[in-house]
């Protein structure tokens, strides 16, 4: 089981701080790229996951929410990213893009709520994650979509265990254990931690339900 804080909740006043406080607890950090496009938002560009490539060893989860990502997810990879994901809805060449992910680091294919799983059926033998999201994409704080537990039950049946199935989008220690029971491997919670006053016992009640 992976933990991976989204720093998208995170204060960017003092982002450096803010990673230093999960570091010891967390497995991999999440970092949403929102370009205000494909997403309404606008969050941050390969500069700054490069800034804080510097103060960290944990494992970048890069979460691409941008258009046209085989333009820019070279500049990801040469920033310091472990993984990257991009989404199913984003570009008309998938499975190229995949394959030429795969050439740099671990890829990851992103589908949101109201896309079915057999958006990702062409390139399930190629990837290393399926990241199902669990609210609209591109704002922190939402709350989960229940419908969501049964599309990852699927994903899993879809998948097998050959790869990780990562679950984004109002995780919180009430409803983290079906989304395990389910088959995610790779929980991503973001306002949960970040809004709460003690980062580290938020991680811990999440923790209890991943052994």
């Amino acid at each position: 089981m992976i933990l991976s804080p989204s720093i998208l909740s995170a204060d960017f006043s003092k982002l450096g701080e803010e990673i230093k406080k999960v570091e010891p607890f967390a497995d991999w950090l999440h970092i949403d790229v929102m370009d205000g496009n494909f997403v309404p938002n606008i969050t941050i560009g390969a500069p700054v996951v490069r800034s804080i490539r510097k103060i960290t060893s944990l494992p970048f989860d890069v979460h691409l929410m941008i258009t046209n990502p085989e333009k820019h997810f070279i500049d990801f990879v040469e920033a310091g990213a472990d993984v990257i994901t991009v989404h199913a809805e984003s570009t008309t060449s998938l499975y190229r893009l995949v394959k030429e992910i795969k050439k740099h680091c671990m890829v990851g294919v992103a589908i949101n709520p109201a896309t079915p799983l057999c958006m990702v059926e062409n390139v399930i033998d190629e990837i290393d994650m399926l990241l199902i999201m669990s609210v609209e994409p591109g704002f922190g704080g939402q709350k989960f979509i229940e419908r969501s537990v049964e599309k990852i039950r699927e994903a899993r049946r879809m998948a097998g265990d050959a790869i990780h199935i990562e679950v984004d989008g109002g995780i919180n220690d009430s409803n983290v254990a079906k989304v395990i029971e389910a088959g995610a491997d790779v929980i991503v919670a973001g306002s949960y931690i970040f809004e709460s006053d003690d980062y580290r016992n938020a991680i811990e009640k999440l923790r209890k339900f991943m052994k």
